[in-house]
């Protein structure tokens, strides 16, 4: 979606619509959810159930002892929720840019805190495009330097810069996970490429991103994109779903996930599906090839498949990767873990001695190479069987 010359504003129709959202329950607004774990929705305020506006469960992806953002918190729900799964060593930041749904998140940071017996939640005002800054701090610094020229508009331009730089809102490589429920549609279209780079940016290396959003089964019409209540209702600014994976691999994730899709649409408008989609994306995949003679082995059941960078696996053949690359598809949280088998080879090659992997094609890993030239032991099969552990 490129078209920036809507009528109307797109910020403005969006803040109003959880303002009163976060005044009164609107049933209407996003897409009803089920299937939250009841266990951590029983110590939550029912203000807070009754105010959130999602369209999916990000939350049930997330382990213990995680640092995670929530994009779009709005009343808290998701954030209390992962408060409870990722326990005292773990920390859920939340991003607004609502100040009537930060009001009402932060409302219950001590109750819930004390529920708890520990503190591991903060609510932070910014927009989810640029995690950089500080809405709070940008506010500060307005109300001592109120601007009324020109010039003034350049200094509050290179203050928001400074900010950025010296004191981030979510610094780059410092979080485990973002999630996000029913909000990046709500982005401006000229806004939502810088969107997922800054998603990317806050991640750590081997982070990921676990989205549930609105996508759409064909481009929304005329009639839809027009309509300020159809964008912040979530239709007018869903994603078309391929695109919206297509995002993901554009800012550089990898392993990139659909976990979970509506079977039959949320609503049909114009005669267009909108429906909530859950995607998981993976940041990890920079860096430099090396060579350690590793290989790896998909398992099936398709005859070939082919990753992010091209590199096409061949069933149950060895297939030779650089070891930035081995280490992606084997990691047990990763992606790939349960579709390979992993060939170490069986002297290690050190990092410091290890060449550059020539990543382009693809090469059958010779065994001689894994096992090394010199190689040439022999077993006696007979000492195998006799064994009180048989391998016969």
């Amino acid at each position: 979606m490129t078209d920036t010359t809507l009528p109307y504003d797109i910020e403005q129709a969006v803040r109003e619509r959880y303002e009163a959202g976060a005044r009164q329950p609107q049933a209407s607004l996003c897409c009803p959810t089920d299937g939250y774990d009841s266990r951590y929705l029983e110590i939550l305020p029912q203000e807070i159930i009754e105010k959130d506006y999602g369209c999916g469960d990000p939350t049930r992806y997330v382990n213990p002892g995680e640092t995670v953002v929530d994009l779009g918190s709005g009343a808290g729900k998701n954030c209390y929720i992962l408060a409870q799964k990722v326990g005292a060593t773990g920390k859920i930041i939340g991003v607004d840019m609502n100040d009537e749904m930060l009001g009402l998140s932060r409302k219950y940071l001590l109750p819930m805190s004390e529920k708890l017996g520990y503190e591991n939640v903060s609510f932070v005002k910014g927009k989810i495009q640029d995690l950089a800054l500080n809405l709070d701090s940008v506010q500060q610094w307005l109300e001592q330097h109120p601007i009324h020229s020109v010039e003034q508009v350049a200094a509050f331009e290179a203050e928001c810069d400074r900010l950025r730089q010296s004191q981030p809102l979510i610094a780059s490589d410092s979080v485990d996970v973002v999630i996000s429920n029913c909000v990046l549609n709500l982005v401006r279209p000229q806004d939502k490429k810088q969107l997922f780079q800054e998603i990317f940016r806050v991640l750590k290396r081997g982070g990921r991103a676990v989205i549930s959003d609105i996508v759409c089964d064909e481009p929304p019409t005329e009639k839809i994109l027009n309509d300020p209540e159809l964008w912040s209702g979530c239709i007018a600014g869903a994603f078309l779903e391929n695109e919206f994976l297509e995002m993901f691999e554009q800012a550089g994730f990898y392993g990139i996930e659909i976990l979970a899709r509506q079977t039959e649409p949320w609503q049909v408008v114009d005669g267009v599906e909108f429906r909530s989609l859950t995607v998981q994306a993976f940041k990890g995949k920079q860096g430099e090839c090396l060579e350690r003679n590793q290989a790896v082995i998909y398992r099936g059941p398709w005859k070939s498949v082919q990753d992010d960078d091209g590199h096409t696996l061949y069933r149950g053949e060895r297939m030779a990767v650089c070891d930035k690359t081995f280490q992606i598809y084997t990691h047990p949280n990763g992606a790939y873990h349960s579709e390979i088998i992993a060939i170490e080879p069986y002297e290690e090659v050190p990092y410091e001695s290890a060449t550059a992997f020539p990543c382009v094609g693809d090469t059958i890993r010779d065994p001689r190479q894994t096992k090394g030239a010199n190689y040439r032991m022999t077993t006696d099969s007979d000492d195998c069987c006799s064994s009180s552990q048989s391998c016969c």
